[in-house]
Parts: structure tokens; C-alpha cells; sequence
């Protein structure tokens, strides 16, 4: 699962993913899950952008 956000950071995306149960969706599936959450620096000029990550492993 992966959340993107803009000019926050990695770490609200991923609990964006928790808050609002999204892996609930894959109910009845057994086995690990990818949480990602991605932020991207859109107001920075220019070659000056910047993104952060951050992954998670979760089992269902």
C-alpha cells in the first residue's frame, strides 16, 4: 500500500495508512504487507526538490 503526500512527511503518510485501516481491505489475506509512504518537497525550487520514504512491514 502506498500513500503519497505533498510537503508533509513520509511518517504522516504511513499513519494516514493506519488511521484509516486500509489494510483492512486486504481482510482475509494472510501473509506480510508493504506500507510506503512517500512525501514530496513541491515547493522547493527546482533541482533543489527533495522527497523522504518510509517502508513498513506488516502481517495480516
Amino acid at each position: 500500500m502506498i500513500e503519497l503526500k505533498w510537503n508533509k512527511d513520509a511518517d504522516t503518510a504511513i499513519k494516514q495508512i493506519h488511521d484509516r485501516k486500509y489494510p483492512e481491505a486486504l481482510k482475509g489475506f494472510c501473509g506480510e504487507v508493504i506500507l510506503v509512504g512517500i512525501n514530496y518537497d513541491k515547493d522547493a525550487e527546482p533541482g533543489k526538490r527533495k522527497h523522504n520514504c518510509k517502508i513498513e512491514k506488516i502481517s495480516l
